[in-house]
């Protein structure tokens, strides 16, 4: 039976998620250097029309539609079948179309972040097309297999509240292989500062604020269980925070502005799949760690191993998403979620190696299944654009468009 608050939160939560993929495009266009920030806005704003008609289509039924192990087939085409009544198996109180909406928020921003591995190179008809067949190859099975009915990682008892494997570790492992295969950026000796910080804290504003609704709204229903996981986002997300410009004052004698953003949006993406099982003292420790692992990433991995990950994107989703599904094993309580399962640290040791197993086998496939899309792309369309045109900057190679007007 239909709930009318249930419903209105859900509808809120969707519009809150669907304010981060715009939250998003600022986030990492004021991160990229002037000549390149169209480009950035750009391929955010495409997908929420993209994908939103793939979801449609076909990506919902791929994700969602019963019955089957590895994804959900093509019962549920074209929408059809799916209503106005609940859909039991999913949120036993809203309309079905209503899960269907807010799912389809998820569908959209997680391969958006990949745009930050490769930002500033790839070409604009190929980054359609590879994220079409991404969406399609990898989003959705791994949805399948964490949410949906008969999803076999669901059945094995793998917890996801709202996305640290089918979001943020995918979408990171995509980053970490696009970055390596394109290449790094040209003529660059040492990474650009950030061309307008303003812009990447009014993203990470966004973000934030859209968050609430990516993890609350998860609880698909006006509920305790929504208020617990509203509250626990925060805690994550102001320690993360927090300790990112703890760790910059003491390796740089100054914290800065960008690193505090970072460690928050960091924060944010660990406890996402941790969010509706753990209490606030439990996502205060996971959102120090998180910062404390994603700054290791970013400060300390990436120039190791010279990969040019523009903006970051394995750094903080990849090892945050990683992170927090495996610390969801470790601070888990059913104390806070009866639907759940207790952590290691509550004497289920057995948990943590679910978990171990389930972002293991989604690493590997999101790594595998990237890798053959990029090569098959990257043949059929070329990925990456021009030397000249990388140089003269996407805005005006891909777009004919500035977002500058500079008076000499």
């Amino acid at each position: 039976m239909v709930n009318a608050a249930d419903t209105v939160f859900v509808l809120f939560a969707t519009t809150l998620v669907m304010l981060m993929t715009p939250g998003l495009a600022f986030f990492y266009g004021g991160m990229v250097r002037r000549k390149n920030i169209l480009s950035v806005l750009m391929q955010c704003f495409i997908l929420l029309c993209l994908l939103s008609i793939q979801w449609f289509l076909f990506g919902y039924s791929l994700s969602f539609a019963p019955g089957k192990g590895f994804w959900g087939g093509l019962s549920w085409f074209g929408l059809n079948g799916v209503g106005l009544e609940p859909y039991a198996d999913y949120a036993g109180t809203i309309p079905h179309q209503a899960f269907m909406i807010f799912q389809a928020m998820f569908a959209i921003i997680t391969p958006a972040l990949i745009i930050g591995a490769f930002a500033e190179r790839m070409k604009f008809s190929a980054f359609l097309v590879f994220t079409l067949l991404w969406a399609t190859f990898v989003y959705d099975p791994l949805c399948h297999w964490v949410w949906g009915a008969g999803g076999w990682l669901k059945s094995l008892g793998v917890l996801d509240f709202a996305g640290g494997i089918v979001v943020h570790a995918s979408a990171g492992i995509a980053a970490l292989v696009t970055t390596i295969m394109i290449g790094k950026r040209k003529n660059l000796e040492h990474t650009p500062a950030p061309h307008n910080l303003p812009l990447v804290v009014l993203g990470t504003g966004l973000l934030w604020f859209g968050w609430f609704g990516f993890n609350a709204g998860s609880a698909l229903a006006a509920n305790g269980l929504a208020v617990s996981t509203f509250v626990v986002t925060n805690a994550a997300a102001a320690s993360a925070g927090l300790t990112w410009a703890i760790l910059e004052w003491i390796r740089n004698g100054k914290p800065t502005v960008f690193g505090i953003v970072t460690g928050s949006i960091a924060g944010l993406a660990t406890i996402t799949p941790a969010s509706g099982f753990v209490t606030v003292n439990s996502a205060l420790i996971i959102g120090m760690l998180a910062s404390i692992l994603c700054f290791i990433g970013v400060a300390v991995i990436k120039p190791k191993f010279g990969y040019d990950d523009s903006l970051d994107a394995f750094g903080v989703h990849g090892i945050g998403g990683i992170f927090g599904t495996l610390a969801t094993g470790l601070f888990a309580s059913r104390a806070v979620n009866a639907a759940g399962a207790d952590g290691l640290f509550l004497g289920n040791p057995k948990q943590f190696l679910i978990q171990l197993f389930g972002v293991s086998v989604a690493v590997g496939y999101t790594l595998i299944v990237t890798f053959i899309i990029y090569k098959f792309v990257d043949i059929f369309f070329g990925m990456r654009v021009k030397e000249k045109e990388e140089l003269i900057g996407l805005d005006l190679t891909q777009h004919r468009e500035r977002a500058y007007t500079i008076l000499e």
